[in-house]
């Protein structure tokens, strides 16, 4: 019990204080915001990436770590804190494969079509290597947007994982660099108990 109002209290605290802090759904840590990952709820209940901070919402925040994500999938943490009814189903991997690039190598614009979630390990990265560059979803509806840039491009870091919705479309722009870019990517589906 003292636990649960300890909990409750630190709550309170991150909500009412300067906005400084946030609590990790996974790890149940206060961490500074840029040491986490924001995610919403979209309209259809998909489960969105909030890179910028700014998508209205109901928000849930994990610690931007392959360990914290992994927990956060683990033990529903995203379903819980959005609110969202997964009785009878779970997440499970479906594909998994290793990208080596060398300099100068890329990756066309592309998305995982039968997935829904995917993601990318970083196993290592050489100076220079260039950044995950993800598209905003309104281009290919040709939707009206504010002004601002079309792409949001999110740096490669060794020992890091990046998780993102399958639809969302992304690419590896070619970039100068010494040795090999090593990543694993992976995609995660809808599988029914």
């Amino acid at each position: 019990m003292a636990q649960r109002r300890r909990s409750a209290a630190l709550e309170a605290e991150i909500a009412d204080g300067d906005g400084s802090l946030r609590l990790c759904a996974a790890t149940r840590a206060a961490r500074s915001p840029d040491d986490l990952i924001r995610f919403v709820a979209g309209p259809d209940g998909t489960l969105v990436p909030d890179l910028a901070r700014k998508l209205p919402g109901r928000g849930v925040w994990v610690t931007a770590d392959r360990a914290s994500l992994q927990q956060a999938i683990k033990t529903k943490a995203f379903a819980r804190s959005l609110k969202v009814d997964l009785r009878g189903r779970g997440l499970a991997i479906s594909d998994c494969w290793v990208n080596v690039m060398p300099s100068g190598v890329v990756h066309s614009l592309h998305l995982h079509p039968t997935s829904f979630i995917s993601g990318t390990y970083y196993v290592q990265v050489p100076k220079g290597a260039g950044a995950l560059k993800f598209e905003d979803p309104r281009l290919s509806k040709m939707m009206a947007a504010p002004p601002r840039p079309s792409f949001v491009s999110l740096p490669a870091k060794a020992g890091e994982a990046i998780l993102f919705e399958s639809w969302l479309r992304h690419e590896v722009p070619p970039a100068r660099y010494a040795g090999e870019r090593i990543s694993i990517s992976f995609n995660y589906t809808w599988s029914a108990r």
